[in-house]
């Protein structure tokens, strides 16, 4: 009779130890969390630049950072709304309501097209130096004074309709080397000033998604050494219209997946 206490503590500890033995050996047991996955943004996360592209109209690529990270995590669900050319009013009509409140992860591009990336590379590929220099400069300037609240109302929303999921916000690159690059190409000023502009739009990029409590994730470290003019480079140049300074497939394979598994873990 003495010996219950302990016999009960010695069953209680077997059971315990039966039933975690169980769920390592029994399949289907102990699952890891189900990941129900939004991918929102413009052309740097539809996958503009990797090819080939869906029907959609929005030059989405399965060469996307999105879709690789959706297909080597195991997700339970996998939904690619960015779309090449989006601005932030587009995030806030077309993409948002693919949110929900079982979305638990969603990615995002977003910015470059409302500071005015195409008629920045365009003044600056195309045009004299003192275009490209103003086109740079209004570019940041819209940036650092109009740019924040429009961040500000797209992460606000995408909190809103997902308020379960984790935001990860990606950067751009840089998209320059500023070794020399041949008679054709952009003068070292003028890839120096890009990349300069590229750097004040992470900085904007990011402070405002620290504000949103997301996670900001720098893709120009991992670019670095592959822009254009690199020996490997994974930015195209002006090899095609659309494909022009959006990266490459070993871009958004090497680039930018590594950039998102560097914060999803």
């Amino acid at each position: 009779m003495p010996h219950r206490p302990l016999a009960r503590a010695l069953a209680a500890l077997v059971a315990a130890f039966t039933a975690a033995l169980g769920a390592v050996l029994v399949p289907g047991t102990a699952q890891a969390a189900a990941v129900t996955y939004v991918a929102l943004g413009d052309s740097y996360s539809s996958g503009v630049g990797a090819g080939p592209y869906d029907t959609s109209g929005c030059l989405r690529s399965q060469k996307s950072y999105a879709p690789l990270w959706a297909a080597a995590h195991g997700v339970t669900s996998f939904t690619f709304r960015a779309c090449g050319g989006a601005v932030t009013a587009d995030v806030l009509n077309d993409q948002v309501n693919a949110l929900s409140a079982s979305t638990t992860l969603v990615t995002i591009t977003i910015g470059g097209n409302d500071a005015g990336f195409v008629n920045v590379i365009t003044s600056c590929r195309f045009g004299s130096t003192s275009s490209c220099t103003n086109a740079v400069n209004t570019a940041k300037s819209f940036a650092t004074s109009t740019l924040p609240a429009r961040l500000d109302a797209t992460y606000a929303a995408i909190r809103n309709r997902a308020p379960n999921a984790r935001l990860i916000v990606l950067g751009y690159p840089r998209l320059f080397e500023t070794t020399s690059c041949g008679l054709l190409a952009m003068s070292t000023y003028k890839r120096t000033i890009l990349n300069e502009a590229a750097d004040v739009l992470a900085s904007v990029t990011s402070a405002r998604a620290r504000a949103a409590g997301a996670t900001f994730a720098d893709t120009r470290s991992t670019f670095a050494g592959h822009g254009v003019c690199a020996g490997d480079p994974w930015i195209n140049d002006i090899s095609g219209i659309i494909e022009a300074y959006h990266p490459d497939a070993d871009g958004y394979r090497y680039g930018y997946l590594p950039a998102l598994n560097a914060v999803t873990g």
